[in-house]
């Protein structure tokens, strides 16, 4: 098991509570453990915003829960599931020291609102940071009641632990375009917050952005299953007032800093244009020096002792939210100030020296920022409209190989 330094490390580059960042260490464990069981492996599908987080998007919204869709339906079984879960729990403390007792597993098969047979789970765990007063608890969402498009994909997990498997942890997943129409029916069902920041968030990322039509094909057949219509704006305004009213309560924790509504809900009439295939020009790319390169890793290499790390993942947050951020920066005559910048790419020079590419807030005028003077990063809650293309997060994680059905 990692220690509790690791956990402070990850929670103070991150701006995430400490908890927030052991259940994320947790949850990869447990996928570890699902995916290497022999009678789960081949048949639970990973789908969610925690299976969005950690199979394509890192720089996204920490999530909670496990949701799977089951081929085997003769898994909803409680005396099936204990009897697995304490074979993974067992697997998982001999891996990490992290103890998943076998009293505080509960599994509750019910018949849904369908007729159909499904599970909630909830699995208490205690890790480097836990109390052992009130252990933390996964909660699993298990059905069989639900249309899998298209094939489900073997996809790698992202695990930024120094405990990882040397060959990773990989998962059977929704495919990215399912996964995406999964959860745009799902804010037309409920239109809850978080299905609001993943569905603008998930537009947001053009390179993984699936064809409009294809997309439309998977959503339809995702809401024929449902019994309902294809979603509509004006089906989502009646629910605007509660969806802003819960928007802090339910997704503060999970972020960095918490992200106005507005930008969120304004961008929804671009979203429904480019479902009927209004799509918008793409942004001509902030030009790049002579002899730079462009900086897509998710680590990036920067001179022993450079707080640069942390301070790169805070602006990769502001970024993928369209947020302007303020940094505290020293220029080459040793002059501190602070200036309100879009974030848009992370280059090295010819030089060997990581740059920010970013624009002026106040000028609107293009700048480049070593990574090494800047002192304080902070998000603000003032949205911008980009003016390039966004290239700050890590480039798009493979979609995985596809599995045949």
């Amino acid at each position: 098991m990692i220690d509790k330094r690791e956990i402070l490390a990850i929670a103070h580059q991150t701006s995430l509570t400490p908890h927030v960042v052991e259940k994320d260490y947790v949850l990869g464990w447990m996928l570890a453990g699902i995916f290497g069981h022999e009678d789960l492996a081949e048949s639970w599908i990973f789908k969610g915003g925690t299976c969005l987080k950690k199979c394509f998007f890192e720089t996204y919204r920490f999530s909670e829960d496990l949701d799977f869709t089951l081929r085997e339906p003769q898994h909803l079984n409680t005396n099936f599931l204990k009897s697995a879960f304490s074979e993974i729990a067992e697997w998982i403390y001999d891996q990490t020291g992290v103890g998943i007792p076998a009293d505080k597993q509960e599994f509750d098969v019910y018949e849904n609102p369908r007729g159909q047979i499904s599970c909630l789970g909830k699995i208490s765990y205690k890790g480097p940071v836990s109390s052992t007063h009130a252990l933390p608890r996964i909660k699993l969402d298990l059905t069989n009641d639900e249309r899998v498009v298209l094939p489900p994909v073997n996809a790698q997990i992202f695990h930024p632990y120094s405990d990882a498997p040397e060959d990773g942890i990989e998962v059977l997943a929704y495919d990215y375009t399912e996964a995406f129409a999964e959860k745009f029916r799902a804010l037309a069902e409920r239109t809850r917050p978080r299905d609001l920041y993943d569905v603008v968030n998930l537009y947001r990322n053009i390179e993984a952005r699936p064809e409009p039509q294809r997309f439309m094909e998977v959503l339809r057949a995702k809401c024929e299953f449902k019994g309902i219509g294809i979603p509509r704006m004006s089906d989502l305004e009646p629910h605007r007032a509660e969806l802003e009213a819960g928007w802090t309560q339910m997704l503060e924790h999970q972020l960095p800093a918490l992200l106005p509504v507005k930008s969120f809900w304004d961008a929804l009439p671009e979203i429904f244009n480019w479902l009927q295939g209004t799509i918008a020009p793409p942004l001509a790319a902030m030009p790049i020096g002579a002899g730079d390169t462009l900086i897509r890793e998710r680590v990036v290499v920067l001179p022993t002792g450079s707080r640069g790390h942390s301070l790169i993942e805070m602006i990769r947050f502001a970024a993928a939210n369209r947020l302007l951020v303020d940094i505290d920066y020293r220029d080459k005559q040793g002059n501190r100030s602070t200036r309100a910048i879009e974030a848009y790419s992370l280059r090295r020079s010819r030089a060997g020296d990581v740059l920010l590419m970013a624009v002026r807030a106040d000028s609107g005028q293009p700048r480049s920022y070593l990574v090494d003077r800047i002192l304080g990063v902070k998000p603000t809650q003032t949205p911008f409209t980009p003016r390039y293309p966004i290239e700050l997060t890590p480039s798009v994680a493979s979609h995985g190989t596809p599995v045949p059905m």
